[in-house]
């Protein structure tokens, strides 16, 4: 027999015999490990927080539903669209959930300035409470879940958690990406004032005259700057200018302090950097020292209004204007403050 007739050598026939059995090792491994994440989505985690009961949470409300209601509550004046795009629903099932939700007045809903196809969805009153409702019940039913956890196996449950969502979504990290609050810099004053001109414009229609305002504060602060009284923050995330707020001195009384413009890009809202740039005013404001910390604001603007509340600040005086085109009711919020707490 030729060299050329001679069968391949066994070496090659095993390697192929080996790339076999790795392929077939591969698809087991695969098979164990979607039988794994299937058993614990189906037999055990659905059935532990309920999602296979009719109503979650034990009421009429689908796990959809609560989903839509939670979005609602902690951004302000979405779109559908919006909603869509944050949840990954069909839009025919969305438009279905926010007809259901109209119906028992949970939402209300305006035509948006920029696009009149679009409208833009406010919570109710009603709306509101039925969500603190599912709020509070979500957190006894979690409370419960975790109590038989000693501290060390609770840190355990809450990194697996924090594992998973990286693994599976890693658009995830970018959104735990964090913030930094820093001093204004050149370029920012511009940055601030068409953000706030374009958000107040897109969602509550305010016209020119309202950017006109904001242009005067911010071009007035840097004329007027005095570093030891008057500080401003920009929260800055990824490299890009997400918030800002202003802290000033009143000119008429030395012992009092103006909180100016604070802003939040509707992107990173429920990060808490709201509540962060109102914190550092109120630092800033006990180490000058002042005596009080005032601000001027539209009743139409809840989300900034609850973090004045949760921080201390109190509704001292309302009173009705057209300023900005529109029928609005101002508020000045004032916190006196305690310096024995600086």
């Amino acid at each position: 027999m030729s060299v050329k007739d001679s069968p391949p050598p066994r070496v090659r026939f095993a390697g192929e015999s080996l790339e076999v059995m790795t392929k077939a090792a591969t698809a087991r491994r695969t098979d164990a490990a979607v039988s794994a994440v299937r058993s614990f989505n189906n037999r055990f985690y659905t059935r532990k927080i309920g999602v296979l009961e009719e109503g979650l949470l034990k009421t009429r409300f689908s796990l959809a539903e609560v989903r839509v209601l939670y979005e609602l509550a902690n951004r302000e004046q979405p779109t559908a669209s919006e909603l869509v795009t944050a949840l990954g629903l069909d839009g025919g099932y969305m438009s279905r959930i926010l007809t259901r939700f109209k119906g028992l007045g949970f939402i209300s809903r305006r035509p948006s300035h920029l696009d009149a196809r679009q409208h833009l969805l406010t919570l109710t009153a009603k709306g509101a409470s039925e969500f603190e409702k599912l709020n509070v019940r979500s957190n006894r039913e979690i409370e419960e879940m975790l109590v038989g956890l000693s501290p060390a196996e609770r840190v355990q449950l809450t990194s697996a958690m924090a594992s998973i969502e990286r693994l599976l979504s890693p658009e995830a990290d970018a959104r735990n990406e964090p913030f930094i609050l820093r001093p204004h810099r050149v370029g920012d004053m511009g940055v601030v004032v068409s953000q706030q001109a374009v958000l107040y414009a897109r969602e509550y229609g305010w016209d020119e005259r309202f950017e006109a305002l904001v242009a005067k504060i911010a071009g007035q602060f840097i004329e007027e700057f005095d570093p030891e009284r008057e500080h401003c923050w920009i929260a800055e995330r990824g490299g890009e200018v997400v918030g800002s707020v202003f802290l000033v001195k009143s000119h008429d009384e030395p012992d009092v302090t103006k909180l100016r413009m604070l802003y939040v890009d509707p992107r990173v809202r429920g990060l808490g950097i709201g509540g962060r740039l109102v914190e550092e005013c109120i630092r800033f404001a006990r180490e000058c020292p002042y005596k009080r910390i005032t601000l001027w604001t539209q009743s139409v603007l809840l989300g900034a209004r609850r973090i004045y509340e949760r921080n201390g600040f109190r509704l001292t005086k309302q009173w009705k204007h057209r300023d900005f085109g529109y029928d609005l009711t101002g508020e000045t919020w004032d916190l006196e403050l305690d310096r024995t707490l600086s």
